[in-house]
């Protein structure tokens, strides 16, 4: 079986199960884990992970956040400062996080996220040595009110998270949706 296709019928598996109305924001949170080769693949699965979910009785809201660096990038003031010396750029990223915080906050609002939606966030690779997804999840975990689905480019070994495959994970209480063993391709 396709990897990808393995992958949203395990998500189709995770949209199954009863959903407790009593878990913290952290435990509402999904990721969907893949290899970073894989990623233009699952882009292109995701209206048939949008039709899963509507066909299990929820709601989807996809929320993409590939281009959201750039566009607050090139909003700000100092933008050819930063350009000529990425590295003045590292103080203005707690900004950037804060205004990632409400652009997600603002989609988890939405009347459409109820308790029974799922908000897919796609695009987190885009993020990868700007600002930690594990700082991102802290800040937007209390508003999930039905299910946050993140798409991750990575690995889940060990209860630890890794974007892109890198060294540095995290563990966190989200539950892994991964491809199971055997898949191929």
């Amino acid at each position: 079986m396709d990897r990808v296709d393995a992958l949203l019928g395990e998500y189709r598996r995770q949209l199954s199960l009863p959903w407790r109305p009593d878990l913290s924001g952290a435990e509402r949170v999904w990721m969907a884990v893949y290899p970073p080769e894989l990623e233009r693949r699952v882009r292109a699965k995701l209206p048939d992970f949008d039709f899963a979910t509507r066909e299990s009785g929820h709601a989807w809201l996809l929320h993409d956040v590939t281009a959201s660096f750039s566009i607050w990038l090139a909003a700000q003031e100092y933008k050819d400062a930063y350009y000529a010396d990425p590295e003045a750029l590292a103080p203005a990223l707690p900004q950037f996080l804060a205004t990632l915080e409400a652009e997600i906050g603002a989609t988890l609002s939405a009347p459409e996220a109820t308790s029974t939606a799922v908000v897919a966030l796609v695009g987190v690779g885009s993020l990868f040595s700007i600002v930690r997804v594990s700082d991102l999840l802290h800040r937007i975990a209390d508003r999930v009110g039905g299910r946050l689905l993140i798409f991750f480019p990575g690995s889940f070994e060990r209860g630890n998270y890794r974007l892109l495959d890198a060294q540095d994970g995290w563990n966190y209480l989200a539950i892994p949706i991964t491809i199971p063993e055997g898949a191929s391709r």
